[in-house]
């Protein structure tokens, strides 16, 4: 797939032949929703925590007597249905981990490329660079070359210019090529990356083996 080159005045420069194993990969929907569950649940703090009946801070004395009251009978203030009592089976904390093999992880991402080459929503330029943190001038070099939505920035390194330049703008976001994941791409409508950003891609994504899919036919071995 051949992919035009910009430059950041909005004007084709050059054009690129994207990698066929990572733009034009099989794009497998399943792969990639099961990627994007796993980085949002390993994101989790899992820290969610409520005092139980025997945490909660409040008197041991009987709540009113055995008899006589006309009332269910109750030994505690601390039981769950009184107001300040404690909670019954609330939330403790807890791991929300999942695993995934780094050729699926991998292969989740060559989809999502994928998808967006196939849908046009990714845009090279020659270079991206910044004299100074100015968001004004990032801001109109995004509007330049993306009609609209959101547009995540890959960079192939450090680029403090330019990042500081895009935090005060909502719909633009600046990442690492080496930091790529499935939720960045999926949340974003076009893909902004200078060619040398494209080169850190395929250095990552190019040298593994694709991963392949195994059918099952339901006989026993």
């Amino acid at each position: 797939m051949k992919i035009s080159v910009f430059n950041m005045a909005g004007k084709e420069v050059n054009s690129v032949e994207l990698p066929a194993s990572i733009f034009e990969a099989n794009i497998n929907r399943d792969l990639m929703h099961q990627a994007l569950v796993r980085q949002l649940a390993n994101g989790r703090l899992g820290t969610h925590k409520v005092q139980g009946r025997s945490e909660v801070s409040r008197t041991g004395a009987k709540a009113y007597r055995q008899k006589g009251t006309g009332n269910a009978r109750h030994g505690s203030k601390r039981a769950p249905i009184f107001v300040g009592g404690g909670v019954a089976h609330g939330p403790l904390p807890r791991k929300y981990t999942k695993q995934m093999p780094r050729k699926m992880r991998r292969a989740a991402l060559r989809s999502a490329l994928s998808a967006k080459a196939l849908n046009e929503e990714i845009v090279l330029i020659e270079d991206l660079v910044l004299d100074a943190p100015k968001t004004r001038e990032l801001k109109a070099i995004v509007d330049t070359l993306v009609d609209e939505g959101t547009a995540l920035v890959l960079l192939p390194g450090r680029n403090e210019n330019v990042e500081k330049s895009s935090r005060n703008l909502a719909e633009v976001k600046t990442l690492n090529a080496n930091y790529l994941n499935i939720r960045d791409l999926l949340g974003h409508d076009k893909i902004v990356m200078p060619v040398a950003a494209l080169d850190v891609i395929v250095n990552y994504l190019g040298d593994e083996e694709p991963f392949e899919e195994v059918e099952e036919t339901g006989e026993e071995a």
